[in-house]
């Protein structure tokens, strides 16, 4: 009997089904030092991590493609691209986030670089997965909402973030992406996570201002399907050496 083979949209179905959690680390490629990707892809190998996302919010390097080749070569990890723009596509990756900021008002960031990326997208083997991108407040202007030119929601409005998860949930999305930012003072809201875990059926992606394994634990506990780590990776790439978090939700 042949194997059934998931895409990657199914797989975080299945593991949410589950309760299986699931672990991202976030690659800036102007932030990468080429020379030293080899041993950065050997500690994401040792990691708990089960993807790895490629993107920013603004990417200035041409290295996008070297990067995500070396990726492909040296890990099994699924290699899911997390664009700023249109510009960071790239067809040797696994997947895309095809993200929506619906937490603003910006059209470009609604609708227009998707119309642009829609013909690129076409022409690759790329799997596509709608993803309702929204930023929450997180203490200080973030890369996301400087270049977005967004507001993001306010961390004390869970209603409002609620209703902007159902709606993406009800425009078609796959997967709901609560934003904290790059670099951000506060992750994002423990009960606010609780609440759009609670509400809407789809996987939720929490990322943003979590910098220890502990905080990745309580968002898992709050609700979230999948967590993202970028700057306390980037500042520190021993962070999966000091402990570990297991795929089920609780610590070891």
């Amino acid at each position: 009997m042949q194997k059934q083979i998931f895409t990657i949209r199914q797989q975080i179905l299945e593991a949410k089904k589950k309760g299986q959690k699931l672990l991202a680390v976030l690659l800036d490629p102007d932030k990468i030092v080429l020379e030293n990707l080899t041993e950065l892809i050997e500690k994401i190998n040792h990691s708990p991590a089960t993807h790895i996302f490629v993107g920013g919010s603004i990417v200035q390097t041409d290295i996008l493609e070297e990067l995500i080749s070396a990726l492909k070569q040296k890990t099994s990890l699924p290699v899911v691209l997390f664009p700023g723009d249109p510009s960071q596509i790239s067809p040797q990756a696994d997947a895309i986030l095809f993200l929506s900021l619906l937490s603003g008002r910006n059209p470009d960031y609604l609708i227009e670089y998707q119309v642009q990326a829609a013909p690129i997208l076409k022409k690759t083997k790329l799997e596509v997965i709608s993803t309702g991108y929204i930023l929450i407040e997180s203490g200080s202007e973030t890369a996301v909402e400087r270049v977005s030119k967004t507001k993001p929601l306010q961390r004390d409005n869970i209603n409002l973030a609620l209703a902007t998860a159902q709606a993406g949930e009800m425009l078609g999305n796959h997967i709901i992406y609560l934003e904290a930012g790059s670099g951000a003072k506060q992750a994002v809201p423990l009960e606010m996570i609780e609440t759009i875990a609670q509400n809407i059926e789809i996987p939720v992606i929490v990322g943003g201002g979590i910098v220890d394994l502990h905080g990745i634990q309580k968002a898992y506990n709050a609700g979230a399907d999948l967590v993202v780590i970028g700057t306390a990776f980037e500042n520190n790439s021993h962070f999966f050496e000091s402990a570990l978090v297991t795929q089920n939700g609780h610590n070891d």
